[in-house]
């Protein structure tokens, strides 16, 4: 530290009256302070070191029925499953948590094992105030489903204080992910103009200047180009490459398709393909002088090649030699011309790629970042997924991949074009891996409440029981209920009804659902609402019945994720559904067993305030209202008609699957003592086997399958599970025992 002694009072007198030092103090304090710095408000180097375990939801392996390529050890003949080897990952949940539990988790080991990560791309959420909603085909109508509450705020803490919370947002999960990379490998970040020239700062500061390859430019997304827009017209993005390591990286040489002019350069064709000719002299003059005794003119600047090779490039039909004329070498097409950084082949998404994901980016883009900075067997990370693009190409180039969103119907969306990759490699006869869909879940409630300790670790009773209070009243004002006391079951009371929650960590089970009954009957309550965030397969609608029976209204109610947002639940943002309902009836042949889907109930509605009076003269609009989707019209002379989209109850249904064998698996998770060894440890749980499963077209034909396919059944009596997913991207599952 070098200040003077007039300086050091300076110091002490600002410090006095609570005013911020010059900048250059910044520098004259800190010794070691970098001199080019990207600051913002807000910015600070903690990371989050959160570890926790993920919860796998479903695992999805398109069922194999011919002999498989790989290690007979690795798969399960009989149902074609791959039970050994890597397993791509696609995780639901806040990019932040999952990185760092990826970072400094268990599945680690795992991502090291498989030879670390390579490649990572993402492709952040730009200020570009979209709305992100995702169209949904309903019939002949249109459905605009909008961001849920978790990804509006995640837009909101990104965007909300402009840059500064992007930049805080995004440099935490750059330290993160550059933890994560290996040491051979490379990161693209795809940005636009709002991003550019900060994101390049950012960069420099997370991986080093001198760890800068390229600056990519994209021709092609077009922004504006109305006359109105009185500027340049938007023609590109930009994508920055960064390396792990200065000296070592992964690059293969890639090649950007021949332009139509120089097609037409290579006019001739014989077995080895098209050609044009050029010169064999030497540039410079002074080359080889020889005859080959073809009666050939010998080139003014001499022969760049000597007589032997001559020989031999005539030998192999690559030098043309004719009487009276100078001989000319064939040049033949390669794959290209070498990529440069401007990259203008590349068109936007678009045709029957496109899924109508608003930041969907082509194959094409991925496929050459992907070749270029990975090779076959790698894993290649996208923590903002979308659409599922880079997982798609990555699966396609025998990559692994690990892809993670924070929206659920991206996870959703991602999981059915994923089978069709897996259809489309199974009919190309080319090989592919399972994937599995994970979630932290129940232990992210677990580290909201316990400020990022575990069950395991030793927490005061007291301190355990007040934020668990404080828990229980933020889903009561979630819920727009007021606390009930007196009580052991039931906590709140909302108008006419009594308000019960369920467990945070684990799902809501019958035990708890009859201590519920009991307590109700006791204290002559007539209608309860049992709010839970999980629940035990196969609880209702039987214990409803018998509640029925008895005089008691249950209803179940999903408590969402959202709750977890203080800012959401303050705004009334949070909306608690009704648990969805399924039926479904098994057929036996023999022991030969399918399922039939019989019937699956949903009770969404939306707050369609004054959509009569909103809507334009001559436009239309689908809705949700009173538990049906309904296109209105408005026409010219502003009569209102309307249509239900949702004739049978088959339309809410997007996707549904079953696993014949639901206990065949069981859900084990790893996690670390506290004294750092890792231990296995089973939930009690069982991960869902996806063995078959029917979903609509992108284009919203209903080409549902009622009826599954048969599978052979190996015991007497078996747990089959159906899973169906409705149109909004929201997963019900129901578990039946059956007999044969």
């Amino acid at each position: 530290m070098k200040l003077t002694d007039n300086e050091k009072r300076d110091v002490v007198k600002l410090i006095e009256e609570g005013k911020v030092l010059p900048e250059k103090y910044r520098f004259l304090l800190f010794d070691e302070s970098k001199q080019v710095e990207l600051t913002w408000n807000g910015k600070s180097d903690e990371i989050t070191n959160a570890v926790l375990p993920f919860q796998i939801i479903e695992q999805i392996d398109e069922p194999r029925n011919e002999e498989v390529k790989m290690a007979q050890g690795s798969f399960d003949f009989a149902s074609g499953r791959q039970m050994a080897g890597w397993t791509n990952k696609l995780i639901w949940g806040d990019n932040k948590y999952i990185l760092s539990s990826l970072k400094n988790g268990p599945m680690r080991e795992e991502i090291e094992k498989a030879g670390g990560i390579k490649l990572i791309y993402i492709d952040p959420p730009f200020d570009v105030q979209a709305d992100f909603s995702m169209d949904i085909k309903i019939g002949d109508g249109t459905y605009s489903k909008k961001p849920n509450v978790l990804e509006q705020i995640a837009y909101r803490d990104t965007w909300g204080l402009g840059a500064d919370s992007f930049l805080s947002m995004i440099y935490e999960r750059l330290l993160l992910a550059k933890d994560l990379l290996a040491d051979d490998g490379s990161i693209f970040v795809h940005c636009d103009y709002r991003l550019s020239g900060r994101m390049r700062m950012l960069l420099n500061e997370v991986f080093g200047e001198d760890f800068f390859v390229n600056e990519i430019i994209w021709q092609g997304a077009v922004g504006d180009t109305s006359a109105k827009n009185k500027k340049f017209i938007k023609s590109h993005d930009t994508i920055f490459v960064f390396r792990k390591n200065k000296n070592s990286y992964i690059w293969n040489e890639n090649f950007q398709e021949y332009s139509e002019t120089s097609k037409k350069l290579y006019k001739f064709e014989d077995s080895k393909g098209r050609y044009r000719l050029g010169p064999v002299d030497n540039p410079g003059g002074g080359g080889y002088q020889y005859d080959l005794g073809f009666g050939e003119k010998i080139p003014s600047r001499g022969y760049a090649m000597p007589k032997e090779t001559a020989i031999k490039l005539i030998e192999e039909d690559i030098l043309v030699v004719k009487e009276g004329k100078v001989p000319s070498k064939k040049l033949y097409m390669g794959e290209g011309v070498r990529c440069k950084d401007v990259w203008s082949d590349i068109n936007s998404t678009q045709g029957s790629e496109f899924l109508g994901y608003p930041t969907q980016k082509p194959e094409k883009l991925l496929k050459r970042i992907i070749k270029s900075s990975s090779n076959e067997g790698d894993i290649v990370l996208d923590f903002f997924a979308g659409s599922g693009t880079t997982a798609s190409v990555a699966e396609k180039l025998n990559r692994k991949w690990i892809c993670s969103d924070i929206g659920k119907f991206s996870i959703h969306a991602i999981r059915k074009r994923m089978i069709d990759v897996q259809r489309a490699q199974k009919k190309a006869e080319k090989d592919w891996r399972a994937f599995e869909i994970l979630n932290l879940g129940k232990y992210q409630r677990q580290h909201f409440i316990y400020d990022g300790k575990t069950e395991r670790d030793e927490i005061k009773q007291k301190q355990k029981v007040q934020k668990e209070k404080e828990f229980e009243r933020l889903i009561l004002e979630a819920y727009r209920a007021t606390s009930a006391d007196g009580f052991a079951t039931i906590h709140g009371k909302k108008g006419g009804d009594f308000v019960s929650l369920g467990p945070i960590n684990q799902p809501l089970s019958r035990n708890h659902v009859e201590e519920v009954i009991s307590e109700c009957l006791k204290n002559n309550i007539t209608s309860v609402d049992i709010l839970g965030f999980e629940y035990e397969m196969g609880l209702f609608p039987t214990i409803q019945e018998e509640a029925k029976s008895k005089g008691l209204r249950l209803s179940y109610k999903q408590i969402p994720m959202e709750v977890f947002d203080k800012r959401a639940v303050s705004k009334g943002e949070i909306v608690f559904h009704d648990v969805a309902y399924i039926e479904f009836k098994p057929h036996f042949n023999g022991r030969k067993l399918s399922v039939e889907l019989t019937d699956f109930a949903v009770f969404y509605n939306e707050d369609n305030i004054n959509i009569d009076e909103t809507l334009k003269n001559g436009k239309s609009k689908v809705v949700v209202e009173n538990y049906q989707i309904v296109k209105k019209r408005k026409d010219k002379n502003g009569i209102i008609s309307e249509s239900i989209l949702t004739s049978s109850w088959h339309d809410w249904i997007d996707y549904w699957s079953v696993d014949f064998d639901f206990e065949s698996k069981p859900e084990v998770i790893k996690f670390k003592t506290d004294d750092g060894k890792l231990e296995e440890e089973w939930t009690g749980n069982y991960v869902f086997e996806n063995e078959w499963q029917s979903f609509r077209g992108k284009k919203g034909k209903d080409n549902l399958e009622l009826k599954s396919s048969e599978r052979e059944i190996a015991s007497s009596k078996t747990k089959v599970a159906v899973k169906v997913v409705d149109i909004f991207g929201n997963d019900t599952m129901k578990i039946l025992e059956v007999k044969i």
